[in-house]
């Protein structure tokens, strides 16, 4: 498996009758669960969550967040960050491979946002990293006025 994040584009179609969003180059296999997170508010940050053997695809289906990944190494973070902006609107998945950890922030209230795993809860947890929120500055998860 390629050890680089990659973004997954889908696409929208729109007819009389409403809308459909589709992921047509998204494989579900090796999928063993996902769940769903939705933050209480856009200040809150959840980073930096890391796995060695475990991939995750990222899906924003409500709203909009910055979503940041960076590769573990010797059980530390290494190298620059990868950011990425996912809106429901323009739909896409990133996914995440093993080896690195991942972290987001809200950018708009109410988004909710789908984690896809290639593991069960409990390989998860013998498989967890944790890291500072902050570990790159609190400055990686401002937007930036263009």
């Amino acid at each position: 498996m390629d050890q680089t994040i990659e973004l997954i584009k889908g696409g929208n179609a729109f007819d009389d009758r409403g809308s459909l969003t589709f992921f047509n180059d998204f494989d579900f296999n090796g999928i063993k669960r996902f769940y769903q997170v939705e933050n209480i508010s856009k200040n809150v940050i959840r980073a930096f969550h890391g796995h060695l053997h475990e991939r995750k695809f990222v899906y924003v289906v409500k709203g909009c967040a910055k979503v940041i990944g960076v590769k573990i190494g010797d059980g530390k973070l290494i190298g620059q960050p990868f950011e990425f902006v996912l809106n429901s609107r323009k739909p896409s998945i990133l996914r995440i491979p093993k080896g690195f950890a991942n972290g987001f922030k809200a950018l708009e209230e109410g988004t909710t946002v789908i984690f896809f795993s290639t593991s069960s809860l409990d390989e998860s947890k013998n498989d967890d990293i944790r890291f500072e929120w902050n570990h790159f500055g609190s400055e990686i998860w401002e937007t930036k006025n263009r």
